[in-house]
C-alpha cells in the first residue's frame, strides 16, 4: 500500500510542478530558470513545514512518505536545476548561471528553515 500511495502522490507532485512551470515559464523574458527556482524554493518551504508538523506530532510519520518523498520529492527538481545551469554555461550566459547557482541553494535552505519555523507554531 505504501508503494501505491508514494506513486500516486509522486505523480501528483510531478503534475503540480508541470502546471506551475507552465504558468511561469511562458511569461519569462530572460533565460534565467525562474520557474525551477520558484518550484524548488516553494517545495523546500513546504517540506520544512511538513517536517515540523510531523516532529511536533500534529501529523503522522506517514505524511513524510506521501507528502515528503512522494509529492514534494516529485514537485521539486534538483536535476532540472543542474541541467538548466549547465545549459546556461554552455550558452555562455555566465551571469544567469552564476545567479542560478548563488540563489538556488541559499533560498531553498532559507525557505526550508522558514517553513520549519512556521510549522512549529
Amino acid at each position: 500500500m505504501t508503494i501505491l500511495v508514494l506513486a500516486i502522490s509522486g505523480g501528483l507532485g510531478a503534475l503540480a510542478r508541470y502546471q506551475l512551470e507552465g504558468v511561469i515559464a511562458p511569461r519569462q523574458k530572460s533565460p534565467f530558470p525562474l520557474s525551477t527556482l520558484i518550484v524548488n524554493v516553494s517545495g523546500s518551504f513546504l517540506l520544512g513545514g511538513l517536517g515540523a508538523l510531523v516532529l511536533a506530532g500534529r501529523l503522522p510519520d506517514s505524511s513524510l512518505i506521501w507528502g515528503g518523498a512522494g509529492f514534494l520529492g516529485a514537485f521539486t527538481t534538483f536535476s532540472t536545476f543542474t541541467y538548466e545551469t549547465v545549459q546556461l554555461i554552455e550558452d555562455r550566459a555566465w551571469r544567469y548561471a552564476a545567479w542560478n547557482l548563488l540563489l538556488s541553494g541559499p533560498l531553498s535552505f532559507a525557505a526550508a528553515a522558514l517553513g520549519y519555523v512556521v510549522g512549529r507554531y
